[in-house]
């Protein structure tokens, strides 16, 4: 057979197979053709309404997601996300530095939750840092921080005036919280008292015989002032009382610094190191002064004594601050919200109900009552609803210690209330938060309170009253509390007189 031969027959072979070829793909072509009119059919048969439900044809089932297109769809969502930002730069920014900023705060707040935070201690294993607070030891306050300390390692001086501070701060039973009687009126003798308290810190001391002697370090001083001011309106505070106001709680602060300034400029002590040990060069002792800071932001009606020292003394603070920053010494001022000092103080007499607060009024004259009185109560109660329960004291001992060893200083908004409060002063206007903290009108207030009589009409029956009974209308909320503080005297004749005596 030749070569030609054999070309056509490989060739006549092939034509069985190209057939076969062609045919199958005339039919797959055919196929799915059919099969998309069907779909279409059936999806159309299956949404027809005419057709009843029992041969209504079911629709065709979607077609299977392929990897190809998953990841089209996710490419998809991140051009759709891609492009939204894109066109809302603003927005976007927003969400981004509110997300950063939120997790910024709680990867902050847990790592100082576990940062270990204790004083040092000397070679020999004994107390090595001293600090010294200058406040109140009846205050929550103060004993709260104290006592925190001395858990900590701190030996703890508290500031005391008279000999009835200097009984409570021993009544604390612990060996490293001693008072310090220092007498601030009396200028030399409290300048002798420090120089004791300086010769102290330069003597060696030592834990048991035998041990190796170490010096003290004073590390900081922390003023406290009381935290607990009266509320009244202006025209029922006395020259007495404002007197004693401005004394206790603003004077006694300035002149207590005012007497460790000589210290704090000599700190620290230099001390001969035994063996000639190299040691980190010591560091000035810082300052701290914590104040109250919702009403000072907020100056509310009925809160002059508050309002005024708390200025003062944020202002004494700057000053303070300007003075003392050459001189390397930090100055730290710490705006305290509320907190929770219920297991200091499990029967605080500031947590005045209602009804007391408006048996207070009592007190005025009737002129000062019609005034301010409605406002008063509706204003104190309020604010006890609105300051809540308070943060965890922990917060302001994790504060405290951090400031002691800050060797910046500044300002610190520590507790429930502190920064928000001093945004709202800051920016609300002023008779919008009065409003909103219960301030009404006081003609609005006698109108409803008295039924329309207000001024002279109301004093004039109130002088034609035949009896001191009837000196409280009957109508308003201070005759309810006369009622009631009348049906307590059945039971307690003494309170009741009492009560009756600050009434007229």
């Amino acid at each position: 057979m030749s070569a030609d031969d054999q070309a056509f027959l490989d060739a006549l072979s092939s034509v069985p197979n190209d057939i076969r070829r062609y045919s199958n793909d005339v039919a797959d072509y055919v196929d799915k053709h059919l099969e998309k009119v069907s779909n279409v059919l059936r999806e159309a048969l299956s949404s027809s309404s005419w057709i009843p439900e029992p041969v209504r044809p079911k629709p065709p089932p979607p077609p299977p997601r392929t990897f190809i297109s998953a990841v089209s769809a996710k490419s998809s969502y991140y051009t759709r996300i891609t492009s939204w930002a894109r066109n809302n730069k603003i927005l976007t920014t927003i969400i981004i530095l509110t997300v950063g900023g939120i997790t910024y705060h709680y990867i902050k707040k847990t790592t100082n939750k576990r940062k270990k935070r204790r004083a040092k201690k000397a070679q020999n294993g004994a107390r090595l840092e001293v600090v010294v607070i200058a406040g109140s030891p009846s205050e929550p306050m103060t004993r709260a921080i104290s006592l925190d300390l001395e858990r900590r390692g701190f030996i703890v001086y508290v500031v005391c005036n008279t000999i009835e501070e200097e009984i409570a701060v021993q009544n604390e039973a612990r060996p490293d919280i001693k008072p310090l009687m220092i007498d601030i009126t009396d200028p030399s003798s409290a300048r002798t008292c420090i120089d004791r308290f300086t010769i102290y810190l330069q003597t060696p001391h030592t834990p048991v015989q035998g041990v190796k002697p170490h010096h003290l370090i004073f590390r900081s001083l922390i003023l406290l002032p009381t935290t607990t001011y009266p509320s009244q309106p202006i025209a029922t505070l006395s020259p007495s009382t404002l007197s004693d106001l401005l004394n206790t709680r603003l004077l006694t602060p300035i002149l207590t610094l005012q007497t460790f300034l000589p210290l704090l400029q000599i700190l620290p002590l230099s001390h001969p190191h035994p063996n000639n040990i190299p040691i980190q060069p010591p560091t000035k002792p810082s300052v701290l002064v914590l104040t109250p800071s919702i009403i000072a932001n907020l100056s509310p009606a009925f809160h002059l004594p508050e309002s005024s020292i708390i200025s003062a003394l944020n202002s004494f603070t700057s000053v303070l601050t300007a003075e003392l920053r050459p001189l390397g010494i930090p100055v730290t001022h710490l705006q305290l919200g509320t907190f929770d000092t219920s297991s200091f103080s499990p029967h605080n007499k500031q947590l005045t109900t209602i009804t007391a607060t408006r048996a207070e009024t009592l007190k005025w004259d009737d002129q000062t009552r019609s005034s301010y009185g409605r406002n008063f109560v509706s204003l104190n109660s309020t604010k006890s609803f609105a300051t809540g329960r308070g943060s965890n004291l922990r917060e302001l001992n994790d504060a405290v210690f951090d400031a002691i060893f800050s060797q910046r200083g500044g300002v610190l908004r520590v507790g429930m209330g502190s920064g928000v409060y001093g945004f709202v002063g800051r920016w609300i206007p002023g008779g919008l938060v009065g409003w909103m903290m219960g301030m009404r009108s006081v003609e609005a207030n006698r109108r409803g309170e008295f039924g329309g009589m207000a001024g002279k009409g109301l004093v004039e029956q109130r002088s034609r009253s035949p009896s001191p009974e009837f000196r409280v209308m009957d109508g308003s909320e201070y005759g309810y509390v006369y009622q009631r503080d009348k049906q307590d005297r059945v039971g307690s004749e003494e309170e009741g007189h009492n009560a009756w005596n600050e009434q007229l």
